[in-house]
């Protein structure tokens, strides 16, 4: 097939998954054939035939009882890996200037189901550094960044995902007992603006993380600081203030209207002093 066939066809499979992404397919049950051709003026064998290959290859997906088609998975997917590409990029100059305030290694987090996953680390100048987890993943009660990523949940929906959670199995006396400990750290994750945990996913270090917000205002990731007890844990808070700033900053480039000129209290310090 020739460059420009190729081309033509591709600008029609685009016209469909354009449909396909309107009020009227996203609010209902999804479009049928028929109302797929009458809305980019196709003859609806052609478009039937193009439906049946772009849901082989999961980009729309066909509702086997009403027969009406959505777009699929894979698209999704792709825009998902795009946006966390778009949102490596806008926080990376965040989170070196944020290591060069606290002079500790910071992270940027996702959420993973009921896990934590790192995307970027920017690493602190000190020769004994907390370690790297780009693409690791660890449990959300058990990190400051992710009980920041789920602070804005609503109470039942805490209880029902964590319910079965094996808070009793905790290691240190710092770590949340039972899901009624987690909604109440999450409402003061939300007064203060940001959480933190000390010892409770590995002995001997602290940490703490604030939201950063979309454009929608949803929580899309979380800004993350770790570091040795010793060095930190008298300047948690006011680390925690300057994460906040950062994050609120991060959000703002994100498109998020609700960000503060500051993002933290005015009283938080330029820079904590080291311990």
């Amino acid at each position: 097939m020739s460059a420009p066939r190729i081309a033509v066809g591709l600008r029609r499979d685009l016209e469909i998954l354009e449909v396909l992404r309107s009020p009227e397919a996203t609010r209902g049950a999804g479009l049928s054939v028929t109302r797929i051709a009458e809305l980019t003026g196709r003859e609806k064998s052609q478009v039937s035939r193009a439906l049946a290959g772009m849901k082989e290859e999961g980009l729309v997906d066909r509702d086997p009882e009403t027969l009406t088609y959505r777009c699929g998975w894979r698209l999704f997917a792709l825009a998902a890996a795009t946006g966390e590409s778009r949102l490596v990029q806008m926080a990376a100059p965040s989170l070196r200037r944020l290591v060069s305030q606290v002079h500790e290694t910071a992270y940027l987090c996702v959420l993973r189901g009921r896990s934590v996953m790192t995307l970027l680390t920017e690493a602190s100048p000190h020769a004994f550094r907390s370690l790297g987890w780009d693409g690791l993943t660890v449990p959300v009660i058990q990190t400051s960044a992710g009980r920041a990523l789920i602070s804005d949940w609503e109470d039942a929906v805490v209880r029902a995902s964590f319910a079965d959670e094996a808070f009793h199995e905790a290691p240190s006396p710092q770590r949340l007992r039972t899901v009624d400990d987690l909604i109440d750290e999450l409402s003061l994750i939300r007064t203060m603006g940001y959480s933190k945990v000390d010892g409770e996913l590995e002995d001997g270090l602290v940490g703490v993380s604030a939201p950063v917000r979309d454009f929608r205002g949803r929580i899309a990731a979380a800004i993350n600081i770790v570091a040795p007890r010793n060095r930190l844990q008298n300047q948690l808070d006011a680390a925690g203030r300057l994460t906040v700033r950062c994050a609120a900053q991060l959000s703002r480039t994100l498109g998020y209207a609700g960000a503060s000129a500051e993002g933290a209290p005015d009283d938080a310090p330029a820079h904590p002093t080291p311990s």
